[in-house]
């Protein structure tokens, strides 16, 4: 199934990739629905999939992971293998374990449940689309909590050592708090500070990591003892 849409260059363009129908058409009413994004088009197998995002260059590909061919991890990989920019976000009912970790593994930039409310959807979608990274708050539990509980304990004083990147003590603090799952806007709030120097510490914390998205980087902080 290919279904394009006239493009609006100041929305969020998404391709869809969703095998079965009715909640590929629900998704679809919300994504046309909303102001700020516009459907580019809609893939009901990983392979088309991978055709569709070489193609249509969409900023977010909101992704199945059970889909016919090809799953929509093996989608993923073969996505980000052929150097597309666009931002994935995982769209499943799915929360094993291994899932999850194979879906950041081979890429994803973020992971949500489906089910979850409409805000969440659009703030996860605007998130991965600004290069953030966004974890569905019960997947970031099972990826912190599996992190942690491989981790061999860390003291207080042991993880200052670790702070082999020159974080400053308010970028630690950006980062703990990025690790407890908050947006931009609620670090923000509970620091009392503006979102645009929220937004610079975090542009620091992912500089001085070496990485791009503040998942990552709020795995990385747990795997060190960075936090």
């Amino acid at each position: 199934m290919i279904n394009t849409t006239a493009q609006n260059v100041d929305t969020i363009k998404i391709l869809l990739v969703e095998d079965h129908i009715m909640a590929r058409m629900g998704t679809a009413l919300f994504i046309k629905n909303n102001p700020d994004f516009t459907l580019v088009g809609q893939a009901e197998d990983g392979l088309m999939a991978v055709d569709l995002a070489k193609r249509l260059k969409p900023d977010v590909i909101l992704m199945d992971i059970g889909l016919p061919k090809i799953d929509g991890i093996e989608a993923t990989k073969k996505i980000k293998q052929n150097g597309s920019d666009s931002a994935i976000l995982m769209l499943t009912s799915r929360e094993a374990e291994e899932d999850v970790f194979a879906a950041l593994n081979a890429g994803a930039d973020g992971y949500i449940m489906k089910g979850s409310n409409l805000e969440s959807l659009t703030n996860a979608i605007k998130s991965v689309n600004q290069k953030a990274g966004w974890l569905d708050p019960m997947i970031a539990r099972i990826v912190l909590g599996s992190i942690q509980n491989s981790a061999l304990p860390v003291s207080r004083k042991e993880k200052g050592e670790n702070n082999v990147y020159g974080l400053t003590k308010k970028e630690l603090e950006v980062l703990s708090l990025i690790s407890d799952g908050l947006s931009n806007q609620e670090i923000s709030q509970k620091l009392v500070v503006s979102i645009s120097t929220t937004k610079a510490h975090v542009h620091s914390i992912l500089q001085k990591l070496y990485l791009k998205d503040r998942t990552k980087a709020a795995i990385k902080a747990l795997k060190e003892g960075l936090i």
